[in-house]
C-alpha cells in the first residue's frame, strides 16, 4: 500500500483520510478526495497536451493550493518538476529552466510581468500555463491551469512510476557560483518521508502551518503530515502577526520555521497578547540557532521544538534534535547541547573526515561526510562536481563538524566560510554563538576580511537590541573572555540588520563581497 514513489503516497493518504480536510489557504478548504480529484484532472491535461515521463516541468508560483496540485499530478504522470524560488533573479530563473531543458512553466498570474521578461531567453519552455482566478487575464498563446483541471478526466493516468525514476531537479541557493541542480528520484523522497516520520514528533491530525517556501525546505514536510491525516495551512509569505492570528484562530500544532523567523516572532511586541498554547511542535533548521536564543524560545513557548539538519543533498533530514533533548537541567550541558544540531537520524551514518578522507579524532574539527537512504543521484549534467562530492558512497556535505562521545554532532562552519587567518582556521559560528551571549546583541554575523599580513581577519557584523548600547571594545573582551585571544575579533561594526538570501539565511556573500572588492580572490 505505502508505495515507492510520491504520487503512490500521496494515493495512500487519499485512500486513508478522504473526506478530511487536507489544505487550507485563506478562506478555501479542500479535502484529501479534492486534492486528488484536481491532481488527477491536471495529470491528465498535462498527458493530453503531449508532456510525457521523464519530461521537466518548472513552476514558479507563491505557496498556494495549486503548487499541491501540480506537485501531484507531475509525479502521478512521471513528470520531474524543477520548482524556483520567487525570490530569485529573472537571471537566475531563465538559467535553471534552460539548464534543466525545461519543456513547460506553470506560474502564477502574479509572475506575469517577470515571466513576459523571462520568455525570449527561454531556449526550451514552449508552454506557458497560468494560474488565475481570471482567464481573460492571461496572455495568448498561454493555458489556463484551473480550465485544464475543469475540463479534463479525475481518473489515474496510469504511468508506472520506478523508485529510482528522477521526481525533481532542486537547484541550490546560488550563493556561491552558479546554482547546481540536485537530482532527487522517487526513493530520495521517499526516504526523507521515512526519517521525518521516524525521527520529527509529527502526531496524527497535525494541523501544520507552511510559512516557509514549499519549493524548499518546508515543502518536504507536506507528504509527512498528510499521512499523519493532517491539515496543511498553507501561507504564501510568512509574516509574523498573521502567523499569529492563525495560531489563534486555527490552532496551529506544528510549523517549520528559520531561526530568523522564530527570532521575529519572538522579538514581536504584541506577542504577549497571542496564546501559543496549541504549539506542540516547532521545527526549525536551515540555518544556525543561537544557543542563547534558542534558550530564550523555550523560556518563552515551552519545549515544542525539533531542529533539523540536511541539504539539498540530502533534503532535511541527516541528524535531528527532538523535543525531549531540549529539556535539559544542567547550564553547562544545556548550552553545549544547545549549540549542536543533534545525532544522526537514524537511516543516516556519519563521519567527520580530514582532507585526506580519513577519520579524525573524536571532538576534532574535520568535513562532514554522510551515507543516508535518500541522498541525491548526482548534480544536472556536472558528473565531474559529483564524482567531487559522492565518493565511494559518501555524500561530502561541505560543513565543517565534529562529533562528541554522545553522538551529538556540532556544526562549526560551512567550509567556505571558514576564516584562515595566519595559517589558523578560525570558525565564524563559534565567534556568533558567544556574540549571542551579550546581553545587548540581537544579531550577528561573523565575516573574514583581507588582512595584508594574516590574509584574513575576523571582523563582526551586530545588530544591537533597541535601546541597548555595546562598544566594540567591549565585545571584543567579551569574545577574548570566553574564547581565548586568537579568534577574538579584530573589529566590530554595528548595522541596523544583517542582510539574508530568500532563502532567509544570513547573505555572507555579499557582506563580504565590500571587503573584497578589488581583490583576485575572495579568501
Amino acid at each position: 500500500m505505502m508505495g515507492h514513489n510520491v504520487g503512490d503516497l500521496y494515493d495512500r493518504c487519499v485512500t486513508f483520510y478522504k473526506n478530511k480536510r487536507a489544505i487550507k489557504y485563506g478562506d478555501v478548504c479542500y479535502t484529501y478526495a479534492e486534492m486528488q480529484d484536481k491532481a488527477y484532472r491536471l495529470a491528465n491535461a498535462l498527458s493530453k497536451i503531449g508532456f510525457k515521463k521523464n519530461d521537466n516541468i518548472s513552476f514558479l508560483m507563491a505557496n498556494c493550493p495549486e503548487y499541491v496540485f501540480s506537485e501531484y499530478a507531475l509525479a502521478k504522470c512521471g513528470i520531474v518538476r524543477v520548482p524556483l524560488a520567487v525570490l530569485l533573479s529573472n537571471d537566475d530563473h531563465i538559467y535553471m529552466m534552460n539548464k534543466a531543458e525545461c519543456k513547460a512553466l506553470i506560474y502564477h498570474e502574479k509572475m506575469l510581468s517577470r515571466v513576459k521578461e523571462m520568455i525570449p531567453k527561454l531556449e526550451t519552455v514552449k508552454t506557458f500555463i497560468c494560474i488565475s482566478e481570471d482567464p481573460s487575464k492571461i496572455p495568448p498563446g498561454h493555458l489556463h491551469l484551473q480550465t485544464l483541471i475543469d475540463t479534463h478526466p479525475a481518473e489515474s493516468p496510469g504511468v508506472e512510476i520506478a523508485p529510482e525514476d528522477l521526481c525533481g531537479i532542486y537547484f541550490t541557493g546560488g550563493t556561491t557560483g552558479m546554482p547546481k541542480g540536485v537530482m532527487l528520484s522517487h526513493r530520495s523522497w521517499v526516504g526523507t518521508f521515512i526519517t521525518e516520520l521516524l525521527e520529527f514528533r509529527l502526531e496524527y491530525d497535525e494541523v501544520f502551518c507552511f510559512a516557509t517556501p514549499l519549493t524548499h525546505a518546508g515543502g518536504c514536510l507536506m507528504i509527512p503530515v498528510l499521512i499523519r491525516g493532517g491539515t496543511c495551512l498553507i501561507m504564501d509569505h510568512f509574516d509574523p502577526k498573521e502567523f499569529l492570528d492563525l495560531t489563534q484562530k486555527e490552532k496551529i500544532t506544528s510549523a517549520f520555521l528559520v531561526p530568523t523567523m522564530l527570532y521575529v516572532l519572538m522579538d514581536h511586541p504584541d506577542i504577549d497578547k497571542y496564546d501559543t498554547g496549541s504549539w506542540r511542535d516547532i521545527i526549525y533548521g536551515a540555518s544556525a540557532i543561537a544557543p542563547d536564543r534558542l534558550k530564550q524560545a523555550i523560556t518563552k513557548f515551552g519545549p515544542v521544538f525539533t531542529q533539523l539538519y540536511g541539504q539539498t543533498e540530502a533534503p532535511m533530514a541527516m541528524c535531528c534534535l527532538p523535543k525531549e533533548a531540549h529539556v535539559i537541567e544542567d547550564p553547562e550541558r544545556q548550552r553545549r547541547i544547545f549549540s549542536s544540531c543533534g545525532r544522526p537520524c537514524f537511516p543516516c551514518q556519519v563521519r567527520i573526515v580530514n582532507e585526506d578522507g580519513s577519520d579524525v579524532s573524536l571532538g576534532e574539527a574535520g568535513e562532514i561526510i554522510i551515507k543516508h537512504i535518500n541522498m541525491m543521484d548526482g548534480y544536472l549534467k556536472d558528473p565531474e562536481t559529483t564524482a567531487e562530492t559522492i565518493k565511494n558512497g559518501w555524500l561530502h556535505t561541505g560543513d565543517m563538524g565534529k562529533l562528541d562521545e554522545e553522538g551529538y554532532l556540532y556544526i562549526v562552519d560551512r567550509c567556505k566560510d571558514m576564516i584562515i587567518s595566519g595559517g589558523f582556521n578560525i570558525y565564524p559560528r563559534e565567534i556568533e554563538d558567544v556574540l549571542h551571549g551579550h546581553p545587548s546583541v540581537k544579531n550577528v554575523a561573523v565575516i573574514g576580511v583581507p588582512h595584508e599580513k594574516w590574509g584574513e581577519e575576523v571582523k563582526a557584523i551586530v545588530v544591537l537590541y533597541e535601546g541597548k548600547a555595546a562598544t566594540a571594545e567591549e565585545l571584543i573582551k567579551f569574545v577574548k573572555d570566553k574564547k581565548g585571544s586568537m579568534v577574538v575579533p579584530k573589529s566590530v561594526e554595528f548595522w541596523k540588520e544583517i542582510p539574508l538570501t530568500n532563502l532567509g539565511k544570513i547573505d555572507k556573500k555579499n557582506m563580504r563581497a565590500a571587503y573584497w572588492k578589488g581583490k583576485d580572490r575572495l579568501v
